[in-house]
């Protein structure tokens, strides 16, 4: 019996990066970018600080993407998260994952809070259509 999107997710939840492939918001060309991940209650979020990075403009403009991670291979659409809450949620479990970044991440917050900065960041839920 195939397993589902969800007991696939857990197995790999624990890599560090996938390989997000992503069509060209013009073209239609697909790419391929490793990214960092996130998987949390069977849900997977994806993050950049820069939202001006070309896999953002183009998940952002055409949803479709295939994901690989590990020895498996999703299917979904993204859904870019704009409440605040979402967004929030999401950085808190980048750093909670990538603990090592977290330095970066509260100098990033602090600085937009203090109007010093920009805050250019993107977040993101993939709705998968696999099973």
């Amino acid at each position: 019996m195939e397993s589902t999107s969800s007991e696939r997710l857990k197995r790999v939840a624990d890599y560090q990066t996938l390989q997000l492939t992503h069509y060209g918001r013009k073209s239609g060309r697909p790419y391929e970018v490793t990214i960092w991940y996130m998987v949390d209650a069977g849900r997977l979020y994806l993050a950049s600080s820069n939202a001006a990075r070309s896999w953002v403009r183009n998940v952002t403009a055409k949803p479709k993407v295939l994901l690989r991670i590990g020895g498996e291979s999703f299917v979904g659409d993204v859904r870019q998260l704009e409440d605040p809450l979402e967004r929030e949620h999401v950085m808190g479990l980048v750093e909670g994952k990538y603990w090592w970044a977290s330095p970066m991440i509260w100098l990033g917050r602090m600085l937009a809070a203090a109007g010093l900065m920009n805050d250019n960041s993107a977040t993101f839920e993939v709705v998968l259509t696999d099973n």
